[in-house]
């Protein structure tokens, strides 16, 4: 039998409230679980000490039987001192979205169009005072 030490999720709706239970891993999110083993609160603060409750004893034993804990439970066992601290490694977490990507292009765009702009103007005027000397002169 596959355990997971993992979240079972109460409280009412917009207002979450989870247990931290040993479970079979076939078993659903909310079903029927082994054990429980605490308590989560995300409501809280982050720097209360009521936001996670473990009986740390029990946590051991069912690590000590093979239980894997999911991922949210394995970074509070890690806050808590009980696990080793995991690399972890997401390279996309600090690319941008693509409308974000288009954003910067777009703004790229523009700056290049600006820089040509200014840079074209210069020359121009030079050219721009003789022709229009030349109309007024035929004019006349």
């Amino acid at each position: 039998m596959a355990m997971k030490i993992r979240l079972a999720r109460g409280g009412s709706k917009k207002r979450p409230f989870y247990s931290i239970v040993a479970a079979d891993s076939r078993m659903p999110r909310d079903g029927r679980f082994k054990e429980k083993l605490g308590t989560y609160n995300p409501l809280l603060a982050k720097d209360s000490e009521d936001r996670v409750k473990m009986n740390m004893e029990r946590v051991q034993f069912w690590l000590d039987q093979g239980a894997q804990p999911t991922d949210r439970v394995a970074r509070m066992l890690e806050a808590a001192g009980v696990l080793a601290k995991k690399e972890r490694n997401n390279p996309n977490k600090g690319k941008p979205g693509k409308a974000a990507e288009e954003r910067a292009e777009s703004k790229a765009a523009k700056a290049a169009k600006a820089a040509e702009a200014a840079a074209a103007p210069a020359e121009a005027p030079a050219e721009e005072p003789a022709e229009e000397a030349a109309a007024e002169a035929s004019a006349e």
